[in-house]
């Protein structure tokens, strides 16, 4: 049986040894290997990165987790992708500096890479993962149709750190949008708890939404928020949305869970830890 392969993008800041710390939580109870992934733009650079990475590497050593550096040359972008795919990663922890940082993973430039790639990323700025590990997750539930698609994932991070889920989803005043909200919190009311997953349900003004789901978050001291990423036919103006850019380098520095949306798949499903 194949082993779980988790990715960690690595340029040598505090933030990615905070993402390396939440992947090495996360790859113990499921026995999954862990790459750190370094990209440089010249040939000459490999050999001083190798170094840097080998470093990394033993101040984040832990029994049980397999910890593999590797340095790839090319465009940083592209390469986070084209890696994950090679290695059918199934989870990519990944450091932001918010959305006005001087280095490379901005978090516009985050979001640019996560529409790049397949995989379900988990996005942390400097907060580092209990020893229980994501206790609490938020799910926000709009009324995009791929919404539902995160709840598989979201349950089985839920299902191996024993979490608690909180739905939140906007107040609609429209009494259709309102029928529309009640059948998807049904739907992710009964998800959960036939996989026996505590969860909650909250609504919230549908306006400033993202910021009534942070508020959410930070008053139920949650570790996680979990959302789609609904740019992917829109990759070059990706920069422009507000939403998931907001909640990725969101004040109170809560990690998300960014989710791609799947074409032609059943909601709900996930290819993700199955």
């Amino acid at each position: 049986m194949n082993k779980k392969t988790f990715i960690v993008p690595h340029d040598f800041t505090p933030v990615a040894d905070v993402a390396l710390s939440h992947a090495v939580a996360t790859a113990k109870p499921l026995n999954a290997i862990v790459y750190v992934l370094h990209v440089v733009p010249k040939e000459k650079d490999i050999k001083e990165a190798e170094g840097k990475l080998s470093n990394v590497l033993k101040s984040h050593a832990t029994d049980g987790v397999e910890l593999i550096p590797y340095v790839r040359l090319g465009n940083f972008f592209d390469q986070i992708g084209d890696f994950a795919a090679e290695h059918h990663a199934e989870l990519i922890f990944m450091g932001t500096h918010g959305a006005h940082g001087w280095q490379h993973i901005t978090g516009s430039n985050a979001l640019k890479v996560i529409t790049n790639s397949s995989v379900p990323f988990i996005v942390v700025q400097e907060k580092g993962i209990k020893a229980t590990g994501y206790d609490d997750i938020v799910v926000p539930m709009d009324l995009h149709k791929e919404t539902k698609q995160k709840l598989a994932i979201v349950a089985n991070l839920a299902t191996y750190f024993k979490s608690r889920v909180h739905v939140i989803t906007p107040d609609e005043s429209d009494e259709f949008l309102r029928h529309q909200m009640q059948a998807n919190i049904q739907f992710a009311n009964k998800f959960f708890s036939e996989r026996g997953i505590e969860v909650t349900t909250t609504l919230a003004p549908s306006s400033g939404f993202d910021k009534e789901v942070v508020k959410h978050a930070v008053n139920i001291d949650a570790d996680l928020i979990a959302i789609m990423n609904l740019n992917r036919s829109n990759f070059l103006g990706s920069i422009t949305a507000n939403y998931e850019q907001y909640i990725i380098t969101n004040d109170a520095k809560i990690p998300a869970l960014v989710v791609n949306p799947v074409d032609l798949a059943p909601y709900g499903q996930s290819v993700l830890f199955s």
